[in-house]
């Protein structure tokens, strides 16, 4: 395994640079990078030890392949995960290629083989956590998903993106943050380790019962703050 040294002056410089311009949101990945460690390499060793693991890297199965095909998709009942995703990525006029374009490419570029396969899949699943979790893709709720994958991936530059990120909106919404923020992590803690879910079987599953076969709990906090502030 390689080793990933932290860069704690290069994340520094990174925060300051979004701080004085919030639309350099690239810099989030730069802090992440800065931070992360060994994590992505910790997360690879544990997926390679399940069987889903082992499945995916010996046949080169790629997730995007099968979130890409909307035909695919549009198979599934309306109240499976794969229909569940297929509403809200229609809804909030996302697309899988659009995580692509949108994440830290450079940085998956430079691995190689199976590890590369791993970090993309891993990636590749972010819109599949807000449809099984429930976290919405508003401020607050991409929050809530950064602490819950936080807590499955133990990637330290992530958890630092959840306490700045908490701290800030703290400020606009209230002490509320934290308490959402803090069950979100928990939340993750408790659920099954998802970056080792055979994703591609799931999809034809009715997202309640799958969601108490993985331990998902309703993300009550987030939702009964997002409630208070549209009341408000």
């Amino acid at each position: 395994m390689r080793y990933n040294r932290i860069q704690p002056l290069v994340a520094l410089r990174a925060i300051r640079r979004l701080i004085a311009d919030p639309e350099q949101t690239h810099e989030v990945f730069t802090i992440i990078r800065a931070l992360s460690g060994n994590a992505l390499e910790n997360a690879y060793q544990r997926f390679v030890t399940t069987e889903v693991g082992q499945r995916v890297l010996r046949n080169k199965i790629e997730l995007l392949d099968t979130l890409q095909d909307r035909d695919h998709l549009q198979t599934f009942p309306r109240d499976s995960l794969g229909g569940h995703y297929l509403q809200f990525v229609t809804s909030e006029n996302l697309s899988a290629e659009g995580l692509v374009d949108a994440s830290d490419s450079a940085e998956i570029n430079q691995l190689e083989g199976d590890l590369a396969r791993f970090a993309m899949r891993q990636r590749d699943m972010h819109d599949l956590w807000h449809t099984l979790t429930g976290y919405g893709r508003d401020t607050l709720g991409e929050l809530c998903l950064l602490c819950f994958t936080y807590a499955q991936t133990k990637n330290r530059g992530i958890g630092f993106i959840c306490l700045v990120g908490a701290n800030k909106l703290s400020h606009e919404y209230g002490r509320g943050v934290y308490r959402a923020a803090w069950r979100a992590y928990q939340d993750g803690r408790r659920a099954a380790w998802l970056p080792a879910q055979d994703w591609e079987a799931l999809l034809s599953v009715p997202i309640s019962p799958l969601r108490t076969q993985l331990g998902i709990h309703a993300p009550q906090d987030y939702l009964q703050l997002r409630q208070s502030l549209a009341v408000a």
